[in-house]
C-alpha cells in the first residue's frame, strides 16, 4: 500500500492510531496485494472509519449470522 499524502515516520510513532489509519487505507483505497489481518479488523471495528458498503460487506464476512 502506497500513500503519499500521509507522512508515515509520525504516524508509525502511535502504533494504535497507524494502525487504524493503515486498515481504513487498505478498506477504502485497496490492499495493493497486501492481506488484512482478520484480527486486526475486529479489534479495531467500532471506531474505523470506513465506506458503509464496505463495512457492511466485512462485516457479514467477519460475523455472519447464526443458523
Amino acid at each position: 500500500m502506497r500513500n503519499w499524502s500521509v507522512d508515515t515516520t509520525e504516524l508509525k510513532k502511535d502504533k494504535k492510531q497507524y494502525a487504524i489509519w493503515r486498515l481504513e487505507q487498505m478498506v477504502n483505497f485497496g490492499l495493493d496485494g497486501e492481506k488484512i489481518s482478520r484480527e486486526e479488523i475486529k479489534k479495531y471495528w467500532k471506531i474505523l472509519d470506513l465506506d458503509s458498503n464496505k463495512k457492511n460487506y466485512l462485516k457479514m464476512i467477519l460475523w455472519p449470522k447464526q443458523s
